[in-house]
């Protein structure tokens, strides 16, 4: 992931008051990948991105579930690139 938490929350908070309580999710979904990962795997942006109208639901196990519509939002300040990552090298034994 290329921004810390806390900079997510900043993220989300860009356009709306994330308050306790609020439910903020992360990590890659059981589907191969993240959309970016599988628009770059595939050469395809399908599924498409979350359009206004569209309708997502989050369930944990345990917790219960969300269900919130997709809305148009309002324009919001720039944010800071993603933080570069430290590339490893590979071993040869």
């Amino acid at each position: 992931m290329g921004w810390p938490f806390e900079e997510l929350i900043n993220y989300a908070s860009r356009g709306t008051e994330v308050r306790a309580g609020d439910v903020l999710g992360s990590g890659t979904c059981g589907n191969g990948g993240c959309l970016a990962e599988l628009w770059g795997t595939r050469a395809d942006d399908a599924p498409p991105p979350l359009q206004p109208g569209d309708v997502v639901e989050m369930t944990v196990e345990g917790i219960g579930a969300i269900r919130n519509q997709v809305v148009a939002g309002v324009d919001l300040p720039p944010t800071a690139p993603a933080r570069r990552r430290a590339r490893s090298r590979a071993r040869s034994s």
